[in-house]
């Protein structure tokens, strides 16, 4: 695997470049919008200069890293000599099916495509191309340059040939693979989602407040981070996105979002990347506060 394109400059894209090209691969990050792409690499040497201050990786790497990553808006020339391209646009269906399509047309046919997608069915995906054996699913965690999973998920024709490079790929950037089938979901946000949206009803329904909730879980069960204050740093908009995929995809009503957090999506209180969800953000602290319709 050498040479690398990542499509969609956000934070999930982002990381990924920032971990392919931290390994030496070639990347070139795609985006519609030159400002996307300025602001990406922007975080990637934010969190670059991060990892030399604590010592993880040598200014000499981190320069390195960057020169390893190029930028484009032009997605049919920035795939057309790529070994491997990995999709991390937004959590929409109609848009990767469209990207996919688009990708199919102007990558090398032995180019093997892949998306970071959290729980959209791969195989629904691989159809929209002429290549559905080389369609795989490649799931990083976020953040992408700590978190180190990769949930890599077969699609209904997937190759062993492919799925096998995925994962020797995913083990020689530093990240542990787990190989999953592919239902709505997969096994991540198919355990995850249902616990975020339980933490949201037992808000909705008065049980606890949101610290309180997201106490009991940090120090009952020893989670890093408690499900609202996650909920808010994954985007609550995704996890809505998410949800509805997992109802729609395996049609028990116990995958049905809690109705506050539907609300919250339409009001544009998306968590962090809005600067309020179950807490209110304020740039340049880090002091968490409950947000003002919680308190």
């Amino acid at each position: 695997m050498k040479k690398i394109s990542v499509i969609g400059a956000g934070q999930m894209g982002n990381g990924i470049a920032h971990v392919l090209a931290q390994y030496g691969h070639p990347v070139i990050l795609i985006d519609i919008a030159q400002a996307n792409l300025d602001k990406a690499l922007a975080t990637i040497a934010k969190n670059l200069d991060r990892q030399v201050a604590k010592e993880l990786i040598t200014a000499v790497d981190r320069q390195a890293t960057l020169d390893h990553i190029t930028t484009s808006t032009d997605m049919a020339a920035g795939v057309a000599d790529r070994d491997l391209v990995v999709e991390a646009a937004t959590e929409n269906v109609d848009l990767k099916l469209k990207i996919f399509r688009d990708l199919d047309a102007a990558a090398p046919k032995d180019c093997i495509l892949a998306t970071n997608t959290s729980s959209i069915s791969i195989t629904r995906i691989a159809a929209a191309t002429q290549r559905p054996g080389q369609v795989i699913g490649m799931h990083f965690m976020n953040p992408v340059p700590v978190m180190k999973l990769v949930e890599v998920i077969r699609g209904y024709d997937t190759t062993d040939a492919v799925t096998r490079t995925v994962v020797d790929l995913s083990n020689a950037i530093g990240k542990v693979p787990v190989t999953v089938n592919d239902y709505a979901g997969f096994v991540a946000n198919r355990i995850l989602m249902p616990m975020i949206n339980e933490a949201i009803e037992t808000l909705f329904q008065g049980v606890g407040g949101v610290s309180e909730i997201d106490t009991v879980m940090k120090l009952g069960m020893a989670h890093p981070m408690g499900p609202l204050q996650l909920a808010d740093f994954i985007g609550l908009d995704t996890c809505l996105a998410i949800l509805r995929v997992l109802h729609q995809g395996l049609g028990s009503p116990k995958y049905a979002p809690c109705p506050l957090l539907v609300q919250m999506v339409t009001a544009g209180k998306l968590g962090v990347k809005s600067g309020e969800g179950f807490y209110a953000y304020t740039p340049g602290t880090k002091d968490l506060v409950v947000a003002p319709a919680f308190r």
